[in-house]
């Protein structure tokens, strides 16, 4: 066989079988010792969070929603054409989007490359899997409640109304409960910060600043945007929970806190880039 044709073979062979391993190590039998300590740690803080974030949706509704969206501009104002580009930031679609393609470009460099290199790229690709399915998962959630709930968005209908409810219809008009920006912007900061805890207040500045373009452009009730960063962080939860059970990125202590394990450096992976062997 000629030389060209073996390195396409192995190569190939190589990237499906990653592409296999990829997805056999997210649905093996979870095999982590303390994953029952982890789940009752887990367990308790989402608890405690549905109890004390759902009873300020609740308040919100009743005392905020309708007297803080007469507040805002007008929809449409032609001002605020720069927050209406700031808030794609936090759309669902860009963000899954921007994930699978930075995961199709490590699983197609991981192929190529041996050793270190391959290790490191490998290592990238699993957070990067936490990271698409912690915010995949609380979308889709998200996606339903809209349909069951069926809340109306701010004056649809005409008027200052936080109560305009019409179950299971879809559509846009009535998709207002949970915000799915919100919701997207509050898993991926959760995720990105269980991953690199350093990065905690930047990713929550990004999330306020999401949710409140949100506010700004009468997309959504405040009720709206708390609801939709409660099923973010419950969902990015929950994943992190089931890739921490299998030891993928994750480590779970004594006491059932999940931390995350340490990962490829930035400057390693510049080292990769160049071709530069790794230490």
């Amino acid at each position: 066989m000629p030389a060209q044709a073996v390195v396409s073979t192995h190569y190939v062979g190589r990237f499906f079988g990653t592409l296999v391993a990829a997805f056999a190590q997210l649905v093996r039998s979870p095999s982590h010792s303390r994953r029952a300590e982890a789940g009752r740690r887990g367990a308790r803080h989402m608890l405690w969070l549905v109890a004390g974030i759902g009873a300020a949706i609740i308040v919100l509704m009743y005392v905020l929603d309708a007297a803080e969206i007469q507040l805002m501009p007008k929809r449409g104002t032609p001002s605020l054409w720069w927050v209406r580009i700031l808030t794609d930031f936090g759309k669902s679609e860009y963000v899954l989007y921007t994930l699978f393609g930075l995961m199709a470009a490590v699983l197609i460099a991981s192929a190529a490359t041996r050793g270190t290199a391959r290790s490191l790229l490998l290592g990238l690709g699993t957070r990067l899997q936490f990271l698409f399915f912690a915010v995949l998962v609380p979308a889709l959630t998200g996606d339903v409640l809209k349909w069951v709930v069926g809340r109306g968005r701010p004056f649809v209908g005409g008027e200052a109304n936080a109560f305009n409810f019409q179950h299971f219809v879809g559509g846009e008009a009535y998709a207002s409960f949970p915000s799915g920006h919100a919701n997207t912007a509050f898993a991926l900061a959760f995720a990105v910060s269980a991953l690199w805890p350093q990065t905690r207040f930047f990713m929550l500045a990004y999330a306020l600043v999401i949710c409140a373009t949100r506010l700004v452009l009468l997309a959504h009730h405040p009720s709206d945007v708390v609801a939709g960063a409660l099923i973010g962080v419950i969902g990015a939860m929950v994943v992190r929970y089931w890739f921490a059970a299998r030891r993928l990125g994750f480590a779970i202590e004594r006491d059932g806190a999940i931390v995350a394990l340490p990962g490829p450096s930035l400057e390693r992976l510049k080292r990769v880039a160049r071709g530069a062997p790794g230490p």
